[in-house]
């Protein structure tokens, strides 16, 4: 007899209005330990609304959100974050730190290194652990101004995972990239997954070729609605998307990994 792997995420019948328009309506959605899923949809449809209840940053109208076993609003979401990685391409970084102090106050959770603040010899090595991991050894010195933007977002996620999440959100993490650094940040993130096979992750795009081949389920949403969910095979077809982003597209996938045109 197999066992279901733990719920990490759950919500049932979500709706969260904003200046009397509904943003999400009635959205449920249940995300097993392990499971890694894309969320997909066009501009405004609710993409980073339904992110941000998931990282604790909001919470909804109406409806439950259930995040590690917690209920939101029956919880202290400041504990709650410390075991959640959330990477935002728009750091808001300005001074000139390095690789390996960035991904440091992932620790704290702070922007800066915190005054006086020293980490513990386990710690320095865990964070060149995830230098290496995530292909930024050779940049580990190399100061935030000087990154491109595929080496921040590496950065960025190896600050996600200091604290050692058990929730991995990523909102859209190959904006602004070039094919290159696509490929190096998604080639990125698959050895990620398989190196921590318990991490649980949720990763909002645009496009479907920025969706690592270790994708195991989707999500699609249209006008805050949930247009379809479930294992990936079944939710990323031409049908699916052509009805969530209202035009023909059609989908093929090769070797893991997904396309989308014109029909």
């Amino acid at each position: 007899m197999t066992t279901e792997p733990p719920a990490v995420l759950r919500t049932q019948d979500v709706r969260f209005v904003r200046e009397r328009r509904a943003l999400l309506d009635d959205v449920s959605l249940t995300v097993c330990e392990g499971e890694h899923w894309a969320l997909l949809g066009a501009n405004g449809a609710g993409k980073s609304t339904l992110l941000s209840l998931l990282g604790a940053y909001q919470h909804p109208t109406s409806g439950e959100v259930h995040i590690l076993g917690h209920r939101l609003g029956r919880v202290d979401v400041r504990e709650l974050r410390a075991w959640i990685g959330h990477v935002n391409p728009s750091h808001p970084l300005r001074s000139a730190r390095t690789v390996h102090e960035i991904v440091l106050t992932g620790l704290t959770g702070s922007i800066e290194l915190v005054p006086h603040w020293k980490p513990e010899p386990e710690e320095l090595d865990r964070a060149e652990e995830l230098i290496e991991l995530l292909g930024l050894v050779s940049h580990r010195d190399a100061r935030w101004p000087t990154l491109s933007h595929g080496e921040r977002g590496r950065t960025l996620i190896a600050r996600a995972l200091m604290p050692r999440p058990r929730l991995l959100l990523l909102d859209e993490p190959a904006t602004g990239l070039d094919v290159a650094a696509r490929e190096r940040l998604l080639t990125s993130i698959d050895l990620l997954r398989r190196a921590q096979p318990s991490l649980t992750s949720m990763l909002v795009t645009h496009h479907l070729e920025e969706l690592p081949a270790s994708t195991t389920h989707a999500m699609l949403l249209r006008d805050g609605r949930v247009l379809a969910s479930g294992a990936v095979d079944g939710v990323l077809t031409t049908e699916l998307i052509s009805a969530c982003f209202d035009h023909p597209i059609t989908i093929e996938k090769a070797a893991g990994r997904w396309t989308a045109r014109a029909a």
